[in-house]
């Protein structure tokens, strides 16, 4: 091994604290030991230990372009990519890019386990979950331990002047990741002065008329242009008192012992309601669209969810819809046309009374 491979090993696992180093000791003792005792074949171990060191590079990498500088003066804390991707054009159009840094929490807290989502026992039944039940065309939920590491790697590099900014809407899966992100931010010992925003409301009030009206249902419908008018009328605003953070880490406790695997936003609370609960609005959508005539009745599976989607009044996502879908099919309350590998592979309808008696 060349002295640079070895300089660019020794410098990713300094970066790395104690608490990320025993999960890859312990993967890699593990190898080790089916080597030895052959419980595996060796090329098989080889590749699980090519895989973890491609992870650990690769993690480090982007950590490297992540890394602020000492005049970052704010980090904001968003969840899910379609806001992340307004928010990065907003602090571009706003010159922030250099003293404002971006972290994104990728779950959809609306859906599957949260409870232990701390440990690597949690997260595994978080994955288990996802891979039973949504029919996943990636791999997002594959990488959910190197994404967890990112996370509490970012958080630990927070400069300790620099203002947190979390970004909320009203909807249970924001409400829920902005819990978790305070919880994590506890975790780590940080003790920055955190605030707590809602871009949505802000938009709402701005521009909102009687004749022309917008109910956003989370972060990510809102466009950047009006983002940035709300970063700039909530500069300064926001900043949460202890009592105001203790309350908010106990809520994300509260949510945690929840054993359910969907969540809505009521009233001010995340709490959780029957994997079934949107069924009978699924079913009154398929019935309120009509098929066309050549379809004999079936209705592609994408256009029923993307109606039960845009007239939801809480953000769950297709991902959940399309679950449920496949569920009704299995009761033998639907019936389908197609392949449900994916929901646009797949047409469906209600099953006919003459089938049913049959």
């Amino acid at each position: 091994m060349n002295p640079q491979d070895m300089q660019a090993i020794t410098h990713a696992l300094d970066r790395l604290g104690e608490s990320q180093l025993k999960p890859y000791l312990k993967f890699i003792l593990a190898a080790i030991k089916r080597m030895k005792e052959r419980e595996v074949p060796l090329e098989e171990s080889a590749a699980e230990l090519t895989r973890l060191y491609d992870q650990l590079m690769r993690l480090q990498s982007n950590l490297t372009a992540w890394d602020p500088d000492p005049a970052c003066t704010h980090v904001h804390i968003v969840v899910g990519e379609s806001f992340a991707g307004s928010m990065k054009q907003a602090l571009k159009a706003l010159g922030r890019t250099e003293t404002h840094k971006l972290i994104v929490l990728r779950e959809n807290y609306a859906i599957g386990p949260l409870g232990d989502l701390d440990s690597p026992e949690g997260r595994k039944v978080r994955y288990d979950w996802f891979r039973d039940n949504i029919a996943l065309e990636n791999e997002a939920y594959t990488s959910l331990e190197v994404e967890y590491e990112k996370l509490s790697l970012k958080l630990e590099r927070i400069p300790e002047h620099a203002e947190v900014v979390l970004w909320t809407c009203s909807n249970a899966s924001e409400q829920a990741g902005i819990r978790h992100a305070l919880h994590l931010l506890r975790m780590h010992g940080k003790q920055n002065p955190i605030s707590l925003r809602d871009a949505c409301a802000v938009s709402e009030e701005l521009y909102n008329r009687p004749d022309a009206y917008i109910d956003y249902r989370h972060s990510g419908e809102l466009p950047p242009d009006k983002l940035k008018e709300a970063m700039v009328r909530l500069d300064g605003k926001g900043r949460l008192g202890p009592a105001e953070l203790m309350r908010l880490e106990q809520e994300w406790q509260d949510i945690t012992e929840q054993a359910g695997t969907l969540r809505i936003w009521q009233n001010g609370v995340v709490f959780d309601v029957p994997a079934h609960y949107y069924d009978a609005y699924l079913l009154e959508s398929l019935d309120k669209v009509p098929p066309s005539a050549e379809d004999d009745g079936f209705l592609r599976a994408t256009r029923l969810i993307g109606e039960a989607i845009g007239h939801c009044e809480q953000y769950v996502g297709d991902l959940f819809f399309e679950y449920r879908l496949r569920e009704l099919i299995y009761e033998g309350i639907l019936e389908i046309k197609g392949v449900p590998a994916a929901m646009r592979y797949y047409s469906i309808r209600r099953k006919r009374r003459m089938d049913i008696l049959q």
